[in-house]
């Protein structure tokens, strides 16, 4: 009889060699239909370009939220904005799973319906012990075709351009979020108030700011320690 320990051991590897073989197989489907998309709103030929760096678990993104919508309401023909993705997932476990799911309403066409149902339920999913549940919610509400969603919300591309984008943050030093560039600039404020000043300053210096914030004082969720990569 032969060595069982070497039957078994054949078994282990052929099990392994089989895991393997499905997990990447489901890699490749998660993957399946994915577009690199740009999500801006606005004008995009404006010569006024807002990016912000933002996540989509941090309190102060979720306050800043309704100011740059404001803008955006006033000004979407004159402005450009564009929201990338910057997790600190050392305080906010959750941020890769929402800024993914996100992403995956992106590849439907809804990305900042979906960037706006996060914000508007911010305290619901970053609570939960299963955000994912809500996040699938949120996808059927917006009509979703929910078995590509699904799919898109684990599709290892999007958890690139999720990082990609991270990198880029980190590269242009920014620490904390939310982070706003002016035309490519950093900005540096310390109001609501003054951060809308500034911009309309720049798209139109004859206006006068028709939004004020009930607090004055900007908090920022702060990245002093490296962002950890990985849930």
């Amino acid at each position: 009889m032969k060595n069982p320990w070497l039957l078994f051991g054949g078994i282990i590897v052929l099990l392994f060699i089989g895991a393997f073989y499905l997990a990447n197989t489901a890699g490749e489907a998660n993957n399946e239909g994915i577009v690199e998309l740009t999500h801006f709103k606005g004008n995009a030929d404006a010569n006024v370009v807002l990016v912000e760096y933002s996540d989509f678990q941090c309190p102060a993104c979720q306050a800043m939220y309704p100011m740059v919508g404001e803008l955006m309401a006033q000004y979407s023909d004159q402005i450009r904005f564009e929201y990338r993705h910057f997790p600190i997932e050392r305080a906010h476990p959750y941020a890769i799973q929402a800024a993914m799911a996100a992403e995956a309403a992106g590849q439907q066409g809804k990305f900042y319906e979906f960037h706006d149902l996060l914000f508007d339920n911010q305290q619901a999913w970053a609570q939960s012990s299963t955000p994912n549940v809500l996040f699938a919610g949120y996808a059927q509400e917006l009509g979703l075709d929910m078995e590509t969603f699904n799919r898109h919300a684990n599709a290892s591309l999007l958890r690139e351009k999720v990082r990609a984008q991270q990198q880029q943050g980190l590269d242009a030093s920014v620490t904390g979020t939310p982070t706003m560039f002016l035309n490519g600039e950093r900005m540096q404020y310390n109001s609501y108030d003054e951060f809308i000043t500034q911009v309309i300053a720049v798209v139109d210096p004859s206006a006068i700011p028709a939004v004020e914030s009930e607090d004055p004082t900007v908090t920022e969720e702060d990245a002093d320690e490296p962002v950890r990569f990985g849930l």
